[in-house]
């Protein structure tokens, strides 16, 4: 709860605050298109009684990171199998500045960066470069700003991202992984397309920090 209450005292105090936070977030996609995350419901509710081939041959996943800033989608980032503090450091390093070109300058010079509790994100090394970074500025485990454990209806990429994209990906089966790779790329160019998309997101922010403060930090799904 103590999150809500800094976001929307953030966002009451300057209208930019929330065009200004970079939320991030990994997810699992796979050609089985069957994934063991809280956002599945997003995807999977639209039609319940689907039919997916299973089998050996097809088990093969990939994991993604994404990013969205303003009214910028970062492109996808395809991460290795197994994602540890070293790994992910090299990612924040040399990635992530690149993956930022696009994002106007006046945002990137007032970046809050945002991750989840992920044993990854919480090595001595990547959160000394967050501080070095982001100087009071970031929000996650350990950080200044403490991001709320088990909260992905709080997450952006969680409540809308992941759920957007994978009805995109598994509109039809999934041949090979690169046409997996493909896929997520088209469905990301998607999004940017969407006209008002990044607005109604920021806008979604706010109501769900506003019903976890009504909840009294409890289960909120039901207010919005």
């Amino acid at each position: 709860m103590d999150f809500a209450v800094w976001f929307l005292h953030e966002s009451n105090a300057d209208r930019n605050f929330v065009a200004s936070v970079l939320f991030t977030d990994e997810a699992t996609f796979s050609l089985e298109g069957m994934m063991n995350f809280p956002n599945l419901h997003t995807w999977v509710d639209e039609n319940p009684h689907a039919i997916r081939p299973h089998g050996a041959q097809r088990k093969c996943s990939i994991n993604v990171l994404a990013g969205i800033v303003g009214d910028c989608l970062l492109d996808p980032y395809i991460l290795p199998e197994r994602l540890n503090g070293s790994v992910y450091l090299t990612f924040l390093q040399e990635v992530l500045p690149e993956m930022l070109n696009d994002v106007p300058m006046p945002i990137r010079q007032r970046i809050r960066f945002q991750h989840d509790g992920a044993p990854a994100h919480f090595s001595i090394d990547v959160r000394t470069h967050l501080q070095a970074t982001f100087p009071g500025g970031w929000i996650g485990h350990g950080g200044p700003i403490a991001w709320p454990a088990r909260s992905p209806y709080l997450s952006p990429l969680d409540f809308f991202l992941w759920g957007f994209l994978k009805g995109l990906v598994y509109e039809t089966p999934v041949a090979t992984p690169e046409d997996l790779v493909g896929r997520i790329v088209e469905a990301a160019g998607c999004v940017r397309d969407t006209p008002g998309i990044f607005e109604k997101v920021r806008c979604s922010m706010q109501r769900r920090c506003q019903a976890c403060l009504d909840a009294s930090g409890k289960n909120f799904e039901h207010l919005l």
